[in-house]
This record gives C-alpha cells, sequence and structure tokens, in this order.
C-alpha cells in the first residue's frame, strides 16, 4: 500500500510516517475520518510526482517556489492534526475496557454529543473546521500544479550531474594558495615506503566539504616532478556522484593509453586494462567520489591489483565513509584557507584590469568579501570571478551584503557545489540538517543536546532499525559530521561547528518555516513559522516576542546561550503565563537560564510537548501532568 512512498521528499516524509500507523487508522475509522485520510494520502501521491522538477525550479522560479511553501505548510498543518489522532489513539487503554472509550476521546469529541443513527461520535468544532481546511487547501494546491511548468517523474539534481563539467589533471599552480603544507605531507607518504607495508597498493584519500579545494589539491600533487619520476605512469579519473563501474574502468583505461574507447563490456575492459597496468607501477587519482557500496568498489579495483608493489591511489571525496570503505591509509582532511590565503585569491580573480588607483579604492571592500567566504576556495574564486574588471563600489557593496544563495545560478558554482551535497543526503538527515538553520553562526553544537531536539521534534525514526531513538539520533549526527555538514570545534573537542556556508544552505533549504529572532529581521510570514530559537538577555520583555503571537502553530521556543555571561536572566509574566501556553503545537519548549520559581499549570496542557528544559532555574515544584 505504500511502497511508493518511500522516495518522498523531506517535508512530506513525517506525514507518511503517520499515515503508517495502524492506531491511527482504527482510531480515525471509529470517528469517520479514514476516508478523509485516505484521500490526503492519495493526493499527496500525485502531488510527489513533481516534486522533484520543482525543487529544482524554486530557486528561479517564484511561482513555484511559492507553491512549494504553501505545500510545505500545509503538509505541517496535517502532521499536526495526525499527531493529534495519533497522540489519543496511543493513550493507555483501561484494563478490561473496549478499545476506544468516550475518556480517550473527549479532547476530540463534546461530551455531550452523538450522532443519530450512526452511533458514531462527531468531532469537536475546531478540530472538524481544521480538517475541512486542509481537504479544500489540498485540493487548491493539487489543481495549481496543472498551472506550473512542472514534468513528473522528474530525478532531480542527478540529471543536472551528469552533465557537469569533468575535471580533468591540469592545473594552472600560479593561482593556487594555502595549500603547500598539504601537498608536501602527501608527496612524502607517497613517496616512502611506508605506505605500502600492509597492501600492495595503497589509497590515500583527501577528505573535505564541497569547495574547499579537494580536486585543486590531487591536482598539484598529480602534477609534481618527484611524483611524475616516482611512478612509471600517471592516471586521472573523474568518477562524480554517479559510481558506474564500467564507465570508471573505461576512464581509466582512455587515461592510460590515450586512446578511445567503444567498449562496453565490462570483462573486456577489465582484461584490457590489467594488460596496460601488469607490473607497473602506477598513480592514480579518482576523483569526486561518492559511492558507499564496498562490492562496487570491490569490483572497480581487480585490474589495479596487478600493478607493481608500490602503486598508490588518490581518492577525493566529501565524506568520510566512503573514506573508510576506500582507504589503506588514513585520510587528509583538508581545511579551509587563512583569511590572508582567501583574499590573495579572491584579489587574484577580481582585480584582473583594474589600474591600482581604483584597486586601492576596492581593497577594503574586497577584504570583508574574502572573509565572508570563510576559507572556502571556491566562494573566493567565484565572489573573485563575479567582480572580475568591475569597478564601481556599488557593485562590490551588493557582493558583500548579499547571501551566496542569492547569487545568480549560472554565475555562481557554490550552490550547486554545497547543494548536491545536501541532494544526496537521506531523507532523514535533510530534515535533521535543516533544523540545525535555528541556530546562529558559528554556534557549537553539542551533540547530546541537539540528538535529545531532533528526536523531540520527531525528525527521527526508528522504525524497523531496532536501535534506540538516541542512537538513531547519534547515528544522524555522525553522518552528517562524516560528510562534511559538520566539523569538530579546535578550542572543545566534545562541540561541533557548522561552516558558515553550510549554515547559509540550511536557511535556505529551511524557508519560512525556521525562524532566527533578530531585532529589526522578522520578515518571514508567522502563520508558517514552526521552529524559533532566539538570544538570551538579561531582560526579555513581551514587545521582543510580539512576532510569535501570530505563530500559531510553533512547535519550537529556544533561547539560546548569550556570549557574554550575566548574573541573571528574566523571562517576562507575560510570555510565561499568557503566551506560551497558547502555542497548542509545542514540541521544544525551553526556559533555561530564567529567574522563573513556578511554572503555570497550564503548561501542562500543552499535550505535544517532548521536550521541556528548565535547567538553572530556580523552579523546584514540577507539573503533576
Amino acid at each position: 500500500m505504500f511502497a511508493a512512498e518511500a522516495a518522498l521528499s523531506a517535508f512530506l516524509e513525517a506525514v507518511f510516517t503517520k499515515f503508517l500507523s495502524p492506531q491511527l487508522w482504527s482510531y480515525a475509522r471509529f470517528l469517520e475520518v479514514d476516508s478523509t485520510f485516505e484521500e490526503w494520502r492519495k493526493t499527496l501521491l500525485g502531488i510527489e510526482a513533481v516534486l522533484n522538477d520543482a525543487e529544482e525550479k524554486h530557486i528561479r522560479e517564484k511561482g513555484v517556489k511559492v507553491w512549494l511553501d504553501d505545500l510545505k505548510a500545509l503538509a505541517y498543518d496535517m502532521e499536526d492534526v495526525l499527531d493529534e489522532f495519533d497522540t489519543e489513539a496511543k493513550q493507555p487503554k483501561p484494563m478490561g475496557g473496549p478499545q476506544i472509550t468516550i475518556t480517550k476521546v473527549q479532547k476530540l469529541i463534546p461530551t455531550c454529543c452523538s450522532s443519530s443513527g450512526s452511533g458514531a461520535l462527531i468531532l469537536n468544532e475546531n478540530m472538524n473546521r481544521t480538517i475541512k481546511r486542509i481537504t479544500k487547501e489540498l485540493e487548491a494546491i493539487a489543481k495549481r500544479k496543472f498551472d506550473l511548468p512542472l514534468r513528473e517523474d522528474v530525478r532531480g539534481l542527478s540529471n543536472a550531474t551528469e552533465r557537469k563539467l569533468q575535471t580533468t589533471s591540469s592545473v594552472d599552480g600560479s593561482g593556487i594558495y594555502g595549500r603547500d603544507s598539504d601537498k608536501e605531507k602527501i608527496i612524502e607518504l607517497l613517496l616512502s615506503d611506508e605506505k605500502t607495508r600492509d597492501s600492495k597498493i595503497s589509497v590515500i584519500p583527501i577528505v573535505g566539504m564541497g569547495g574547499i579545494g579537494k580536486t585543486t589539491l590531487a591536482q598539484m600533487i598529480y602534477n609534481d616532478e618527484r611524483v611524475k619520476n616516482h611512478f612509471e605512469m600517471g592516471i586521472w579519473a573523474c568518477v562524480s556522484d554517479q559510481f558506474d563501474v564500467t564507465r570508471i574502468t573505461k576512464a581509466v583505461l582512455e587515461s592510460v593509453t590515450k586512446t578511445s574507447y567503444d567498449i562496453k563490456n565490462l570483462e573486456l575492459l577489465q582484461d584490457s586494462l590489467k594488460n596496460e597496468l601488469k607490473g607497473k607501477k602506477f598513480f592514480l587519482v579518482l576523483d569526486d567520489v561518492w559511492n558507499e557500496n564496498y562490492h562496487n568498489w570491490d569490483v572497480l579495483q581487480v585490474p589495479f591489483k596487478v600493478g607493481a608493489q608500490g602503486s598508490a591511489i588518490i581518492v577525493t571525496t566529501r565524506n568520510e565513509e566512503v573514506a573508510y570503505l576506500m582507504s589503506t591509509l588514513p585520510s587528509h582532511h583538508l581545511g579551509e584557507l587563512s583569511s590572508e590565503e582567501c583574499w590573495l585569491l579572491f584579489a587574484q580573480h577580481a582585480f584582473a584590469n583594474i589600474n591600482s588607483d581604483v584597486r586601492r579604492s576596492l581593497e577594503p571592500i574586497g577584504r570583508k568579501i574574502a572573509r565572508k567566504c570563510k576559507g572556502l576556495p571556491l566562494a573566493a574564486k567565484t565572489l573573485g570571478g563575479l567582480l572580475r574588471s568591475k569597478q564601481d563600489s556599488e557593485a562590490w557593496n551588493d557582493v558583500l551584503n548579499c547571501k551566496i544563495w542569492a547569487l545568480p545560478k549560472e554565475k555562481s558554482g557554490i550552490l550547486p557545489s554545497l547543494r548536491l551535497s545536501y541532494h544526496y543526503l537521506p531523507t532523514q538527515l535533510k530534515r535533521c540538517f535543516a533544523y540545525c538553520s535555528i541556530f546562529p553562526k558559528d554556534y557549537e553544537y553539542e551533540k547530546q543536546k541537539l540528538v535529545l531536539l531532533w528526536m523531540a521534534e520527531g525528525l527521527l525514526d526508528d522504525s524497523g532499525s531496532g536501535e534506540t531513538m538516541e542512537k538513531v539520533g547519534d547515528m544522524c549526527f555522525r553522518n552528517l559530521l562524516m560528510r562534511s555538514f559538520f566539523q569538530q570545534s579546535g578550542r572543545d573537542k566534545s562541540l561541533y561547528l557548522m561552516h558558515e556556508l553550510m549554515h547559509e544552505l540550511s536557511q535556505f533549504v529551511s524557508g519560512e518555516f525556521c525562524l532566527r529572532m533578530e531585532a529589526g529581521k522578522h520578515q518571514k510570514n508567522p502563520e508558517k513559522v514552526r521552529h524559533s530559537s532566539y538570544l538570551r538577555e538579561t531582560y526579555d520583555g513581551s514587545e521582543k516576542f510580539d512576532f510569535l503571537r501570530e505563530a500559531y502553530n510553533l512547535r519550537t521556543f529556544l533561547p539560546l546561550n548569550m556570549s557574554f555571561e550575566v548574573e541573571a536572566c528574566y523571562l517576562t509574566h507575560k510570555v510565561l503565563v499568557h503566551m506560551l501556553p497558547t502555542l497548542k503545537c509545542l514540541r521544544v519548549l525551553s526556559l533555561s537560564h530564567y529567574q522563573i520559581t513556578d511554572l503555570p499549570d497550564s503548561i501542562g496542557n500543552l499535550r505535544h510537548l517532548r521536550y521541556l528544559d528548565i535547567s538553572y532555574t530556580a523552579i523546584k515544584k514540577y507539573l503533576n501532568q
């Protein structure tokens, strides 16, 4: 019944997960809304057919973006309703009592009402009105898709990546900064006997986030004279995201022989490659590897084993899991450029054909732009190229003040490079990553706290895994860390950071639904905001939260630590007693570090609340409910 739902987009997965609950369907039949829920499910499946195309086009098609945002908002509303039903359906049953009782459904059904004849109970007015509204809006959204330039069953980014520019071994060494130390460390290893102590052929992975310069470093090593003299042959193959063993074997063979082949039979290709490599000490670069399937790698490497002792392979990848799969030696993790190195790279591309006087006037702005790149070479080259030969300060200030993700797609290699990393995340990881947009830039993440938040928000799925929810969350975090979405903090190894451009990516994919409350920057529709955070101040008055008074569907109320220490923090009574209890969809509520002595009893009516943080408060009496 639900097989087709496995490939649904991240933001619809939560809805379909609810649809998998037998208790929910039993309860829905009891209240005679099961046919409505089934219509929701079928309509969403029809919409799902165009989602890949919509998620591609919403970047440049405003109408598609509005449609997609409306669909996401409605999916949240549907999840709230289904969660309400699921919560009621799973309430403990009285010993020996009926499966569904009046007590169990009293929050959804007026105690005095039953329909004559059928014996079915009637939904309360608010819930009935909400279900009817969702049904009507879902029908409208389904019809609107026919007015948009959307195609069904489009594979999404994978089509585009097949056509992307292939990397080659050629490199202009004059335009590279800050990689000499990395280069020397790897070359020293390549030229030593240590690399083949435990294996005939060594495999050295270079690991780092998209745009960090892995390919450039591999090109520098490949073209170094010491490396050329040490190995009998050098081979370069761009693997990319489609790990086709036949295609890659053919590319390696063509690189060795400098001849094009029409052979499509893998066995013939491997035999030909064996003949070329047999007894020879070769150096192979496999650039941009995404494959996590060990069998694929095992098949690909068969011809390599006939090479001479001391042969070496360098693999560039964004994913530490890929590195573990293929390596015989420890990975080389590529870090960010220094601010000065980033500036030099930016300046090389930005100041072509600009006279010295103009350069001097633009340099202060340029240095700020270079700092914005946060050590990412691809960003420095892209922004420098965007400003190449432009001499007016207005254009430079425009680039300084805009977000990377607002740059024209055709002029930026950053967006497709980093977005590709997001595209290939499993659905569960996409939701966990997008949630991180509610944290500020340069925030130091505690893994355990973040996992607890993911759990409370319902972002984790432990069905069928046999693992605890905490273990699932831990694996999700580790997965994001391995894929370079997080980096270990240099200050404290127990904390983690997210590169600023990765953080911008999280904001880009989360859209209007995650809000960082910053003074004067509330430009989102409050009715669509589901998750919010803010920096705690000495006194947080009611005016600070005026924006949230219309965020009726808010799920997350999360104050974060200030950058400086104060003796005490205070939250206005109006927010604690009058506003928070009205946010009926709250799943996460933190009051940590506030000088609060009591919780209002009305907090106990927040039936979906799963995370309540009252650490570092003066609260001694807990809720009875």
